[in-house]
């Protein structure tokens, strides 16, 4: 009996999660700092430039702010943000920027495996970021957003594919 009610509730975990609800789009993010991706992508910045794919692979990382000044020493170096950015930068600490996109820890998520084994462009996941001067969550990530995209590329939908079964 207590077996059954181990699967009875993850079942309907499961489906809470498979059916979970996402408000989009979502509210746009006040971050610490404005930062317009259109205006950086139009620069010729390119998403890896600053959301490097490091090993092992699972996330695709937030510039620290000695990157970002690498040209705001020079570009718009007078303005209120990147005087903050400055600020930052030289008390070595980390902007507390919000993150928009992310999945339960239970999930075993790898950018790596998308990005470069599957040649996923980054709006597959997280929409037209690059026309947007401000961000705000625009694509569900949950598990039928996740399902419905492997089943339309042909990649498993296993259950052992993004979660441990161990």
């Amino acid at each position: 009996m207590a077996s059954f009610r181990k699967f009875a509730a993850f079942f309907f975990t499961l489906s809470a999660i498979l059916h979970a609800d996402e408000k989009l789009p979502g509210e746009p993010i006040v971050q610490p700092i404005p930062f317009n991706h259109k205006m950086h992508v139009a620069q010729g910045i390119k998403c890896i430039d600053c959301h490097a794919i490091r090993e092992p692979g699972f996330l695709a990382g937030i510039p620290k702010e000695p990157v970002c000044m690498g040209c705001h020493t020079t570009v718009r170096k007078d303005s209120p943000p990147i005087q903050k950015l400055r600020e930052f930068a030289k008390s070595k600490t980390p902007l507390p920027w919000v993150r928009i996109y992310s999945v339960p820890e239970f999930v075993w998520f790898s950018h790596a495996t998308h990005v470069r084994e599957a040649k996923l462009e980054c709006e597959s996941c997280h929409g037209p970021v690059s026309t947007r001067e401000v961000l705000f969550k625009e694509k569900a990530v949950n598990m039928a957003a996740c399902m419905a995209c492997h089943a339309k590329l042909h990649a498993s939908n296993g259950c052992d594919t993004c979660h441990s079964t161990r």
